[in-house]
């Protein structure tokens, strides 16, 4: 099918994302590759929580670390202490973070992009030294956060939250991938990149592959992929805008022209 899109962000964005293609005249499918499951904290990170009141700021990396922490700090703390300033990796990990704890958090400028660049660009985190941060995430990750902000003298504890469970495609998305039958593939992930350069065939290593950083196109590159493209962001829109613009020149779409939003 000339418009079916690839889609491997799991959960609320991933779905977002997935009505603005269709909306399109696309035919998104997603790839149900990712899951996320939730750990039982550790001594550490049950002391962390319990010490939450020491620490001058938490650093979030995703939605999903969001959304459990969240859940760890309930179960600790009626009230959430005073003065703690959250740090977000991007604007809709800044939204969960205000759903689940009503709170507001700092976030890259728009212009840097939601990565661990970017974050370690905002002011306030360039001058952290004495300072004792949380860097609520998965299981492993953002190691460069964790190297960087001690480096610059702050005191950095990770408490992880959840961990990625990777699955094989389904049936007809391995064959989709082998013998490169869709029209896109949108990854923003490098785990996830990694995982599924496994099932892909020639042709579907020359099909347009949209990310979401220039890191991701680096990595690509590195793993065979021959077409590459970055979007502005990591963002439902950003990564349909850019979707748009290379599957319209391609003429990709069913009905292109239609379905413009204002």
């Amino acid at each position: 099918m000339p418009g079916r899109v690839l889609l491997t962000r799991p959960g609320p964005r991933g779905a977002v994302l997935a009505r603005a293609l269709r909306e399109a005249g696309y035919d998104p499918v997603a790839l149900d590759v990712l899951r996320f499951e939730t750990l039982v904290l550790s001594a550490s990170g049950r002391a962390a929580l319990l010490d939450l009141d020491q620490f001058q700021g938490v650093i979030v990396v995703s939605p999903q670390a969001a959304t459990c922490l969240a859940e760890a700090i309930a179960s600790y703390w009626p009230q959430l202490p005073q003065g703690l300033r959250f740090y977000a990796i991007g604007e809709a990990t800044a939204q969960t973070l205000h759903a689940e704890l009503g709170v507001p958090a700092v976030i890259p400028s728009r212009a840097g992009g939601e990565d661990s660049e970017a974050l370690l660009a905002v002011a306030s985190l360039r001058a952290v030294a004495g300072k004792r941060l949380l860097l609520a995430r998965g299981e492993e990750g953002r190691e460069l956060l964790r190297e960087r902000l001690r480096e610059r003298g702050a005191e950095v504890e990770a408490l992880a939250l959840y961990r990625r469970r990777y699955h094989p495609p389904s049936s007809p998305a391995k064959t989709w991938l082998t013998e490169g039958d869709f029209a896109a593939l949108v990854v923003t992930s490098g785990e996830i990149l990694q995982h599924l350069v496994t099932w892909c065939g020639q042709v579907a290593l020359n099909q347009p592959l949209i990310v979401s950083s220039q890191r991701l196109a680096t990595l690509a590159g590195t793993l065979g992929f021959g077409s590459p493209h970055v979007a502005s962001g990591a963002s439902p829109a950003a990564l349909s805008a850019e979707i748009r613009a290379v599957l319209d020149s391609r003429g990709a779409t069913f009905d292109q022209g239609d379905h413009e939003k204002g």
